[in-house]
């Protein structure tokens, strides 16, 4: 038997073309490669997650019907597809085995994740039975994403294996952070030597809001071996061969020929980020972005990495000066621009600030000039980038990362001021990585070495530093990942040897600005704990670490 792992990247709600996308994808498998089973992701017909469209019922509708006629067109082969399904019970996250033009088997997700990003206990029942399916006279084992998560013992495959199968498969929609895959893929071969079975595991691929799915669908034989990996952040199909094996009575899948290599951490994110970037502002329709450049490595990042994804023709960059930026990052601002070989446009804010000065000192007569000046600076450019977006139709690309983010280092309808945040989940200390890793892959200087080097300023006002106002950011981004991402609170902090007035006046920094982070753009995930759907802290919060 030869079964295709086809990875595709669905739009959710786009119920029709998710439809067309998967009977393309059967029919090349077949036709290309012989396959007699295709497989595809969780929610490969709806999307993935399709939140709160799943209480309307044409939704729900639209997706069995266009399912119906799936089958319908899958006649001399077989296919399983994730799909959402509905009784008088309620609403189900499903997979369906289709073949000779019919809706053959079904199976419902048991195991409901209810943390982190997941709110499927909101929508969805539990299914109750561990099923077998028959393929050509190969009984296998079917579940869904969490399904094989969750520790109960016996789990799902031993359970699948105990009832005869002889394969597992397992279809996912399972969001990718920075080393989700070595997590994933070591889970992946415990089930298999737990239910001494090959499995066979399809992962979604895409962007979706916040979320990436990274793919690498996979296929371990029943000796726990990786034998077939499919690309990551793209759409593939690979196919793996079943035989069976008269000595151990087991099915076993044969090596696969040029398997991706495993890519760095650094790597894999840059993939991801892009990625959530493309997939962001085409689902979305948007013509093109707009990218303030500062002179400084976030918006020269955010601005590679929008090129990457879009092209240069769709990604626009903005300068808008003041008399505290200085020639230097000027210079680097028109250079990443020259670099990328990307629209750059010009535009001084020095008569806008004065105008808003000028209208203003009546009313601050006697009081000394502060963060309000400066934030006046940021207000005016995100103006500005507001209207060049309302004029062509472009999305403004806000530029700040995680650090920044999280201490509330932004100005609220300043430069948070756009509709999609590419760096939010990308701590500082990874934005230089990121851009030495673009700069070596490249072999040439895409992002200057000036522009990284350069201590980091928001040049809001005479020599200003990031670091007059925040600790150092190696310092900032490792509490930020054990207070943020780790849940530990000020004396495990003080027990791992930070200086007690540094991690009290963090921690109040990210406690208060909860404000700020609840009104900025959504941006990509890749660590274990973003701000948004991972980490839902009340605004008014009288709770004290201390």
């Amino acid at each position: 038997m030869k079964i295709a792992l086809c990875q595709i990247n669905s739009t959710v709600g786009d119920i029709e073309s998710n439809a067309k996308k998967i009977l393309d994808f059967h029919h090349r498998a077949v036709s290309q490669f012989g396959a007699d089973l295709t497989i595809f992701p969780e929610c490969a017909l709806p999307g993935y997650p399709a939140e709160d469209l799943l209480l309307r019922k044409n939704f729900i509708q639209k997706n069995m019907d266009c399912l119906k006629e799936l089958a319908f067109q899958i006649k001399d082969s077989f296919a399983i597809v994730g799909f959402i399904n509905k009784d008088k019970n309620g609403l189900y996250n499903s997979a369906a085995l289709l073949g000779s033009s019919k809706i053959l088997e079904l199976y419902s997700k048991q195991a409901l994740p209810n943390y982190g990003v997941f709110d499927e206990k909101r929508y969805f029942e539990p299914g109750q039975k561990t099923k077998i399916f028959k393929i050509l006279n190969i009984p296998m084992g079917i579940s869904i994403c969490e399904d094989i998560w969750v520790k109960h013992q016996p789990n799902i495959c031993v359970k699948q294996s105990k009832l005869g199968a002889k394969i597992l498969i397992n279809i996912s929609s399972s969001p990718f952070f920075a080393g989700k895959f070595k997590l994933r893929l070591n889970l992946l071969k415990k089930r298999v030597k737990e239910s001494k079975c090959p499995l066979i595991y399809v992962n979604l691929v895409g962007g979706q809001d916040e979320l990436i799915f990274d793919g690498r669908s996979t296929a371990i034989d029943h000796r726990g071996n990786l034998i077939a990996l499919a690309k990551s952040f793209e759409e593939d199909i690979k196919i793996v061969q079943v035989e069976s094996s008269k000595k151990s009575n087991l099915s076993f899948i044969k090596v696969e020929k040029n398997k991706e290599e495993l890519i760095l951490e650094v790597e894999e994110i840059y993939k991801a980020l892009v990625l959530g970037t493309k997939d962001y502002v085409e689902k979305n329709h948007f013509k093109s972005v707009l990218i303030g450049l500062s002179g400084g490595i976030d918006s020269a990042l955010t601005a590679v990495i929008a090129k990457e994804a879009l092209g240069k023709e769709k990604v626009i960059g903005v300068t808008m000066p003041s008399r505290y930026s200085s020639n230097e990052t000027l210079d680097d601002a028109k250079k990443i621009a020259e670099n990328l070989n990307i629209k750059f446009m010009r535009i001084p804010i020095e008569n806008l600030f004065k105008t808003y000065l000028e209208t203003l000192t009546p009313h601050f007569k006697e009081l000394k000039p502060d963060i309000t000046e400066e934030n006046l600076q940021s207000r005016i450019r995100g103006t500005i980038l507001m209207a060049l977006s309302n004029k062509f139709g472009s999305l403004v690309l806000t530029t700040g990362n995680k650090s920044e983010i999280s201490v509330g280092y932004c100005t609220l309808y300043g430069d948070t001021a756009g509709g999609f945040a590419v760096l939010k989940d990308v701590p500082k200390t990874l934005v230089y990585k990121l851009a030495e890793f673009i700069n070596k892959k490249e072999g040439k200087e895409i992002i200057p070495a000036t522009t990284i080097k350069r201590a980091p300023t928001a040049e809001l006002k005479p020599n200003q530093k990031d670091q007059d106002s925040l600790p150092p950011y190696d310092l900032l981004d490792q509490m930020i990942q054990y207070y943020v991402e780790e849940d530990q609170g000020y004396k495990e902090l003080l027990k791992k040897g930070f200086e007690s007035g540094i991690v009290s006046r963090v921690i109040k920094l990210i406690d208060s600005n909860e404000y700020k982070r609840r009104q900025s753009p959504p941006g990509i995930k890749i660590t274990p704990k973003s701000f948004g759907k991972d980490r839902r802290m009340p605004i008014t919060n009288g709770f004290s670490q201390f």
